[in-house]
């Protein structure tokens, strides 16, 4: 499967969980606002996925995923792939329940360290300790999660693992749809991301014995190959997870602005993930086993060229996105968030913090790009480098802003350091003869810079004309029917200034989904 196309797929079906997702969000915006039990929640669903994201899917998949591509390459039969799996599943298991047994254990004095602004308020800090340790299973289910998809995605079976967070988004729906006039919101939707787990698993587990991969339970057992994945596995979890480490820095620095920031920022996130899910995990993904194989088998070039293709295709797709998400950021949110308890203010804010956290938005997709260069190599102890100086970056530039600026500077603060960290990883793949910015890139980029300059005049002249978005008398559905306008206007405009200039052209996208024009 094609570069391309792999990422059509995974992107495809993340698409329809951010959707469902932002179903979701318009959901828990209406019942949740952006107050007290908002805050308690977002930092309850933020642990686990702080966990999740940083050791599951960051540090777990650039260790694992390379081993077992390469164990597959080498045993057509999958049988030493299947035990390796079989072995790390088992010491993942039990390092799992019993961190999540400490954590339950330890949660008052953990949230003391996550949010410690809310010890000055006890309703608060009480209630955000029950709801977390909620919440906090859930990591051990979705870390399994990731052990199963890491196994389908280098098998080349990527929808599976691609559509699997829309049964978290469902699951969350529902509970708001149907439990919350029983039960208390905050503890209603806490237990659904518990359920959202649970269901996942279940999920991978029949998709992985339909193409004969199921994993039976061994006596955890540390042998080499597993004490090779941990050694490898140790320093990527610094390195991958440095944007979690800065998004937590921001959260515990939040908890000491006024009401409603974190969930400002919350809000904010959610909307700027949309394209890092749908584009940056996309390529990321289909992008590390690729590598894998290339580099197992000793072409280099090749690898070269793949990582081009994918910055290509990362920055055609991005730079729009971060036009659209700055020119445009009160209509998004306005539309998508403003109803219930959810004010003009809260609006007006929230966007202001996505219009700051756009800045870093290609950014974020390209740290997605470039850390398989090293991980496919089964470099991590290099990417760990890097994520010590942009963490540190982003602590001093949080401290120093969050005065002045509140959550817009922490939400600048992370832009920064991300841009940073592209610049160092960069870097440090082309010292090494692993990368290099081919003809080809360096010619299309200034073209998709002068396409996203006409997408945002076109964006800023729409917005406009269509007048104010927020407030009493702005019915739903007109707006909903601007933002639909503005946004397909943008993509037409996008689109035929890109035709025009040779950015990507149209013939060319339906080979490279053909898999033609890969190289």
């Amino acid at each position: 499967m094609s570069l391309w196309r792999a990422t059509a797929t995974i992107g495809g079906f993340t698409a329809i969980s951010r959707v469902a997702g932002f179903a979701r969000d318009i959901l828990m915006t209406g019942v949740l606002g952006a107050g007290l039990v908002a805050d308690c929640f977002v930092v309850a669903f933020k642990l686990p996925n702080f966990f999740r994201r940083m050791f599951a899917e960051g540090a777990f998949n650039a260790a694992f995923v390379p081993l077992f591509t390469r164990r597959l390459t080498e045993d057509e039969t999958g049988q030493t792939a299947r035990r390796f799996a079989e072995e790390t599943q088992a010491v993942l298991l039990t390092v799992l329940l019993a961190f999540t047994a400490v954590v339950q254990v330890c949660m008052p004095w953990i949230m003391y360290v996550l949010a410690p602004g809310f010890g000055d308020e006890p309703e608060k800090f009480d209630l955000a300790v029950e709801l977390t340790r909620i919440t906090f299973p859930y990591l051990m289910f979705i870390s399994l999660v990731s052990l199963q998809g890491g196994i389908l995605n280098a098998c080349g079976r990527f929808a599976a693992t691609a559509g699997t967070p829309i049964i978290l988004n469902l699951t969350m729906i529902a509970a708001m749809l149907w439990f919350i006039p029983k039960f208390e919101v905050g503890h209603a939707l806490s237990w659904a991301v518990t359920a959202g787990g649970v269901l996942q698993f279940v999920w991978l587990w029949g998709s992985l014995r339909s193409i004969g991969m199921n994993l039976r339970l061994r006596v955890p057992r540390f042998t080499p190959d597993v004490r090779k994945m941990l050694k490898i596995m140790a320093p990527a979890a610094i390195g991958a997870g440095a944007m979690q480490v800065n998004l937590m820095i921001d959260l515990v620095i939040a908890s000491f602005l006024p009401a409603g920031s974190i969930s400002y920022l919350f809000y904010a996130d959610r909307v700027n993930q949309l394209p890092v899910g749908v584009i940056g995990v996309a390529v990321g993904t289909a992008l590390l086993p690729m590598l894998s194989r290339q580099v197992a088998s000793g072409q280099e070039q090749d690898a070269v060229t793949t990582m081009n293709r994918g910055m290509e295709m990362s920055l055609f797709l991005t730079i729009p996105c971060a036009v659209a998400s700055m020119v445009v950021a009160e209509p998004l949110i306005a539309t998508m968030f403003e109803r219930g308890a959810f004010t003009a203010e809260n609006t007006w804010n929230t966007a202001l913090t996505l219009a700051v956290f756009s800045a870093g938005l290609p950014a974020y997709i390209l740290v997605k790009i470039l850390t398989p260069g090293f991980f496919a190599r089964h470099d991590t102890a290099t990417p760990v480098r890097y994520s010590i100086i942009t963490l540190v970056i982003n602590t001093l530039i949080s401290l120093a802003l969050m005065k002045p600026f509140a959550q817009l500077g922490l939400a600048a603060a992370t832009a920064i350091a991300s841009w940073i960290n592209v610049g160092l990883l960069t870097w440090g793949l082309m010292k090494r003869g692993h990368f290099t910015i081919d003809a080809r890139l360096r010619k299309r980029f200034p073209r998709m810079l002068i396409a996203a300059v006409a997408l945002g005049l076109a964006l800023w002249g729409m917005d406009t004309a269509f007048g104010p978005w927020s407030g009493a008398d702005v019915k739903e559905l007109p707006r909903v029917l601007k933002l639909a306008v503005v946004v397909f206007g943008g993509i037409a405009v996008y689109g035929v200034v890109s035709q025009l200039t040779g950015a990507l052209r149209l013939g060319e996208l339906r080979g490279l989904m053909r898999g033609k024009a890969d190289s």
